[in-house]
C-alpha cells in the first residue's frame, strides 16, 4: 500500500502499465518477509520443525519458477477446454434447434452458458489443485531438511516469542523510524502540490454568488469612455469613407429643395 501511494504520487499508475511492473518488482522483498515468516510459524507450530536459516528465500525462488511454468500451461489447457466446450455446445443446441423446436434467447444464453461452465470450471479446479500439490510438494522438501524441535506446545511458543523480539531493540526503533521519515519524505517530494486544492474541471455545487456593490460614479465613468470611444470610431470611419460624406451632403442638397417647394 505505501509503494502504491509513492506511484500514486509521482504520478504513476500502480495497476497498469510502468507502475505494476514497479510494484510487483518492489513487492518482491516484503513477499519473501512474509513467506519466510508464514513458513516459520507453521513449521514451529503445526510440524515441531525449525526451518534452516534462507529457506524462505529459496522457497520463494522454487515456488516462482513453478509457478511461471505452471500457470501459463494452466491458462493454455483451461482456454482450450473452453474453446473446445463452446464449439460443442453450439453444434448441440444448433442441432437441437433444427430436429426439435427453437431456443428463446434468454434461454439459450443460460444453457450455453451451463454446458460450457461446467466443463470449463471442473477443469480448472483440478489444475488448481495440481498447482497448490506442487508447492506443497517443494515445502515437504524444507520440511525433511529442517530439524525436529522437542519440548511441549507452550515451550515451541515461547521460542517463536523469543525469536520475534530484536536482540537490539534500539537500532529496530532507530531504523523502523528513520524509514518511515524516508517514505514521508519521499511522498511530500513527489507530490506536485503540499496543498489539496479541487481539479481546474471541477465544477462547485451550490456556490454562493457574491453581491457585488455598484457605485454610480464609477458606472458613470465607464459610461463616459464608452461614448468617447464610440465617438472616436464614427470619425475615423468617416474618414475613411469620404464618399459616404458625399453622398449623405447630396441627399441633403436634395432634401432642401424639396421642403421649400413644400413650404410654398
Amino acid at each position: 500500500m505505501v509503494i502504491a501511494l509513492l506511484l500514486l504520487a509521482g504520478h504513476v499508475h500502480p495497476w497498469e502499465g510502468i507502475g505494476l511492473q514497479a510494484l510487483l518488482v518492489l513487492s518482491i522483498p516484503i513477499d519473501i518477509w512474509a513467506l519466510g515468516l508464514c513458513s516459520r510459524t507453521v513449521f514451529l507450530e503445526r510440524l515441531s520443525v525449525d526451518p534452516p536459516k534462507g529457506s524462505a528465500l529459496r522457497l520463494w525462488a522454487q515456488w516462482a519458477v513453478f509457478s511461471i511454468i505452471y500457470l501459463p500451461l494452466l491458462s493454455m489447457i483451461v482456454g482450450g477446454v473452453k474453446a473446445l466446450a463452446k464449439s460443442a455446445t453450439e453444434a448441440t443446441l444448433h442441432y437441437f434447434e433444427e430436429t426439435f423446436m427453437v431456443i428463446p434467447v434468454a434461454e439459450k444464453i443460460t444453457i450455453e452458458l451451463v454446458m460450457w461452465g461446467i466443463p470449463a470450471t471442473i477443469v480448472l479446479i483440478i489444475l488448481l489443485y495440481g498447482w497448490l500439490f506442487g508447492l506443497g510438494a517443494l515445502a515437504q522438501r524444507h520440511v525433511r531438511a529442517s530439524t525436529p524441535v522437542s519440548g511441549s506446545f507452550q515451550d515451541i511458543v515461547y521460542k517463536w516469542d523469543l525469536l520475534r523480539i530484536p536482540n537490539d531493540q534500539p537500532l529496530t526503533l532507530v531504523a523502523f523510524t528513520g524509514v518511515g521519515l524516508v517514505l514521508v519524505f519521499l511522498f511530500w517530494g513527489l507530490i506536485p502540490v503540499s496543498t489539496p486544492h479541487p481539479h481546474e474541471e471541477y465544477q462547485f455545487i451550490n456556490v454562493k454568488n457574491e453581491e457585488v456593490m455598484v457605485e454610480p460614479k464609477a458606472v458613470l465613468k465607464n459610461a463616459e469612455q464608452v461614448l468617447l470611444r464610440a465617438e472616436a470610431t464614427i470619425k475615423e470611419l468617416e474618414k475613411d469613407n469620404p464618399e459616404s460624406q458625399k453622398s449623405e451632403a447630396d441627399k441633403k442638397s436634395a432634401e432642401k429643395p424639396e421642403t421649400k417647394s413644400s413650404a410654398q
